[in-house]
């Protein structure tokens, strides 16, 4: 693959500015900020409920509001779906499951990866709960 086709994603200073002006935005006119920390924890509460209805209802996190969708989990959604659609009309969506810059430092291995794509979800995870989001 040439260099010309490694480049034609968006301008991450763009996005980033694009980004900034949407958290702006939100605080402004609707007076909430902009997150996703809480959705992932109201998302595992929300699965486990259909599992085990009871143990969600008595953990002290949902005991005053229980997981539910509701706009942070949409935003979710929408991360999702617009990350899908802006790789895909810039022409650099791929299915890859080890990138050449890892392949390149650690081997082809996934399980490698995998530990450490975890791990590092886990600890980023962890400080933004403990930073209240």
């Amino acid at each position: 693959m040439s260099d010309k086709n490694e480049n034609k994603g968006w301008n991450p200073y763009l996005a980033g500015a694009l980004t900034g002006l949407l958290l702006v935005f939100s605080v402004w006119f609707t007076g909430k900020y902009v997150g996703v920390s809480t959705t992932f924890v109201r998302s595992a509460g929300y699965i486990e409920r259909v599992f085990s209805a009871e143990k969600v209802a008595r953990m002290e996190y949902f005991k005053k509001e229980l997981p539910k969708i509701d706009w942070q989990f949409l935003f979710v959604i929408g991360i999702f779906f617009g990350s899908l659609i802006a790789s895909t009309t810039s022409k650099s969506f791929r299915l890859q499951a080890v990138p050449p810059m890892w392949e390149g430092r650690f081997g082809p291995g996934r399980a490698k990866r995998a530990i450490a794509a975890f791990a590092g979800g886990a600890v980023a995870m962890f400080g933004a709960r403990l930073a209240d989001g």
